[in-house]
């Protein structure tokens, strides 16, 4: 009993990689020399367990709305669509910028090519020291010439001088210049802002919703083709079976060898398709996982729908209602039509006058910036400036050929191209609402034949069965009912897919939350 364990803990090592194949190759050679010990046997089990509990916590069992979570986290579509509303958000708050004055500051260093030479005139106040020894001193006082008690001038004498002095080749100066042009374009312009958030809003939440309902679709896609494959593998398991027993009866020799050749060319026709269905269940799941922000090789199981769905009638006029007020395509388009009409203001608004304000500062040095000192006496610095107050308008703007009369016609065009688009986008969406209530009827309608093929397959196959034991039938046309059973099944859960899934189109037609009508027609 030992060694069988052992070898069948081997036989499942060979799916095994790595350090664990090793050690299961190691303990085969032991087995294989007779080695069948209760403690080779344990070791071995022990290690089967740990690697099945491996591959099974690999294994992600994965729910539609936790695979909706994980695209909306992990989805680089999404997240390229999110920066770009963060973007707009950043804009809008700070709309009011356009009201910072714009503010510059500079410094110029000068250098004359040659040197020039300046002259100075004026007058300066007459001391007895310069006049005592010179004629204008005669039968004077000193008095005469300096300010006495009760006089209010400095000084009684004053003469006239004149001097020249060279005028510095090099000069610094600096510069600080502030200006602000205030119109009524500019508020517009923030409320345009604000609509272009608004609108990002809305292509976030469309993008958002459309993920969604791709995400659910593919999930129910790929159940699909789970049960396809199980049927695929039904099948073949089948042909197997008819394969083996034509060659019995061709051994008994009561069957010739052209019904064993064809009984194993229609066994061997399957294989390609059974593994052509595999791969393309493998690409799907590899397109999923990435869809979802996973690696490729992401290896989930998924969540088989086991409730049947329920039929109701939809109100056509109803769902057309909402539609054409909750549709995010819509929604999103009008919203693009009030961004025109935002921007068709702020053109126009530009025709209007605008006050301007502007101020500036120069202080220019007026010694050698290199030999002097810059701050020993103020009056070396000359300062000029002023602040400047108007108002204008762009009287060219005003002729209708002008460049900004065609950007108003043109908007005007786009705007109404843009609701021409709108009022066939509303027509289309009366269009899709009704072929999806068509066709969600059919499918009702294919479910209730369905149903009956179904019925009559499970009466077929129990039929079968009983003659079976009572050896009436073989056992192939047991399989052979039980696999026409099976294909009623899937054909039945095909319908109820795509129910499903025309419902998720119909919820993201008329707007409203995925589940809404699914979970109402449950």
């Amino acid at each position: 009993m030992f060694g069988n364990a052992v070898t069948l803990a081997i036989n499942n090592g060979r799916a095994l990689c790595g350090p664990e194949k090793e050690s299961f190759m190691n303990l085969k050679k032991l087995n294989a020399g007779g080695l069948k010990y209760p403690l080779c046997m344990a070791a071995l089990l022990l290690l089967c367990a740990n690697s099945w509990a491996q591959q099974t916590q690999q294994k992600k069992l994965l729910t539609p709305d936790e695979a909706v979570e994980l695209a909306v986290k992990n989805n680089l579509n999404l997240e390229t669509t999110r920066t770009n509303l963060a973007a707009k958000k950043r804009a809008s708050s700070v709309s009011w910028n356009q009201f910072i004055p714009s503010v510059n500051a500079g410094v110029s260093v000068m250098r004359d090519n040659q040197a020039s030479t300046s002259t100075i005139s004026g007058i300066a106040p007459v001391t007895w020291e310069n006049i005592s020894n010179t004629p204008l001193a005669i039968g004077k006082n000193p008095s005469d010439f300096e300010i006495g008690a009760g006089d209010a001038t400095m000084y009684n004498w004053v003469m006239p001088f004149s001097r020249t002095v060279d005028v510095p080749q090099w000069r610094i100066a600096g510069n600080i210049q502030a200006s602000l042009n205030i119109s009524i374009a500019m508020f517009e312009n923030m409320k345009r802002l604000k609509l272009d958030y608004e609108s990002g809003l809305l292509g976030y939440e469309k993008a958002k919703t459309q993920l969604e309902r791709d995400v659910r679709k593919a999930y129910h896609n790929m159940l699909l083709l789970q049960e396809n494959i199980a049927l695929l593998r039904g099948n073949f398991e089948n042909a197997q079976r008819q394969a083996e027993m034509a060659q019995a009866n061709y051994n008994a020799g009561l069957a010739p060898e052209l019904t064993l050749l064809q009984a194993r060319v229609a066994r061997e026709n399957m294989r390609p398709v059974i593994d052509q269905a595999e791969n393309g269940l493998k690409l799907s799941m590899a397109q999923f996982a990435m869809f979802l922000g996973l690696n490729y090789d992401t290896s989930f199981e998924l969540i088989p729908v086991t409730e049947s769905v329920s039929f109701i009638p939809f109100e056509i006029s109803e769902m057309i209602s909402k539609a054409a007020a909750s549709k995010p395509d819509i929604l999103e388009l009008k919203q693009t039509i009030l961004l025109l009409h935002s921007a068709r203001r702020a053109q126009l608004y530009s025709l209007t006058p605008s006050l301007s304000l502007s101020w500036n500062h120069t202080s220019a040095f007026t010694k050698d910036p290199w030999k002097d000192s810059w701050f020993d006496n103020k009056d070396d610095w000359r300062k000029s400036g002023s602040l400047t107050i108007s108002l204008g308008m762009r009287l060219h703007s005003l002729i209708p050929f002008s460049s900004d009369f065609q950007g108003i016609r043109n908007l005007d065009d786009q705007i109404k191209t843009a609701n021409i688009g709108l009022a066939q986008m509303i027509n289309a969406t009366h269009i899709e609402i009704y072929n999806i209530i068509l066709s969600l009827e059919k499918t009702r309608t294919n479910t209730e034949a369905l149903a009956q093929t179904v019925s009559l397959a499970e009466q077929s196959y129990r039929l079968t069965e009983q003659a079976y034991r009572a050896g009436l039938q073989d056992y192939f046309q047991v399989q052979s009912a039980q696999q026409s059973l099976n294909q009623a099944r899937v054909q039945m859960l095909e319908q109820q897919f795509n129910y499903l899934n025309s419902l998720i189109d119909l919820e993201y037609s008329i707007g409203v939350p995925f589940g809404t009508l699914s979970r109402r027609n449950r």
